[in-house]
């Protein structure tokens, strides 16, 4: 039997993650050698992934990476038990990975890293949701955490010339865009985004609201449209007023910023999750 050492404890340590009792039970039941302890506290970690998969993973945060050159990103949703958890350190930098991973290789198998950290943490973990955005063209990909990082954004903004992409200013304008998103919630970039169904079922609602019941035809449809187009500033990006200046629209605020580069500036498609929302 090899000698059990502190050294070889925290070597164990080390190599898994595991705590300083699990190490030192592990090599005793391996009669020291090292390559069977750490085979057996994987086991034990499977074991207690599958034990803890049935428990609800309702808290968690929102993870991003983007690669080198911004002409990639990605935005992932990791669940676990507590928020105590969520805000853990340990827990973050497993969800940053996660997310490098999967930005750079979106087939990645992450099975072993989720049972490892379910180990290691103690609660169950979940990589609920990830959607990865490439730039097609001249652009870049950006993304914001907000504070507490249960709010993620992910956008693709777009340009005619590559000196554009290259600006301080148009590198502002994108963060300013992932702040509104954020911000503000919008469901499309813009109107044509939301589809003819969700504009009906919206007008439907509308007519049979209390707001319109009695009311002439020709004054109805005067009203539907009014409401229709404070449904269109309310849930669009572009026609939303800007977050920094509510006097303009997203759109005008990118045309300014457009002007001043001799550029056509587009949102092409951006990617907004809230911890949670998915199981709502």
């Amino acid at each position: 039997m090899a000698e059990i050492t502190a050294a070889s404890v925290g070597k164990l340590r080390e190599l898994t993650g595991a705590g300083l009792m699990d190490c030192k039970k592990a090599l005793t039941e391996a009669n020291g050698v090292m390559d069977t302890a750490v085979d057996i506290l994987r086991k034990k970690g499977v074991a207690s992934a599958a034990k803890k998969s049935s428990r609800a993973a309702n808290e968690g945060v929102i993870a991003q990476h983007i690669v080198p050159g911004a002409k990639a990103g990605i935005l992932v949703e990791v669940n676990c038990e507590t928020d105590f958890v969520a805000k853990n350190e340990g827990f973050r930098a497993f969800c940053d990975d996660i997310a490098k991973k999967l930005a750079n290789n979106p087939a990645a198998d992450l099975e072993a890293d989720r049972i490892a950290a379910v180990a290691k943490i103690g609660e169950n973990i979940v990589i609920t949701r990830s959607q990865r955005i490439e730039v097609a063209g001249n652009g870049l990909v950006a993304a914001y955490i907000h504070t507490g990082a249960k709010v993620g954004v992910l956008v693709e903004v777009g340009a005619g010339k590559e000196t554009t992409v290259a600006s301080d200013d148009f590198k502002q304008l994108v963060r300013d865009i992932t702040l509104q998103i954020a911000a503000a919630h919008p469901q499309a970039v813009s109107r044509e985004g939301l589809g003819p169904a969700v504009v009906a079922k919206e007008d439907e609602i509308n007519r049979n609201s209390d707001r319109l019941k009695g009311k002439p035809a020709q004054a109805m449809d005067k009203i539907l449209l009014g409401m229709r187009e404070k449904y269109y500033q309310t849930h669009c990006l572009v026609d939303q007023g800007f977050v920094k200046n509510p006097d303009q629209t997203v759109a005008q605020h990118i045309g300014e910023t457009g002007k001043k580069l001799g550029d056509e500036i587009t949102i092409r498609r951006f990617v907004r999750f809230q911890v949670g929302e998915s199981a709502a």
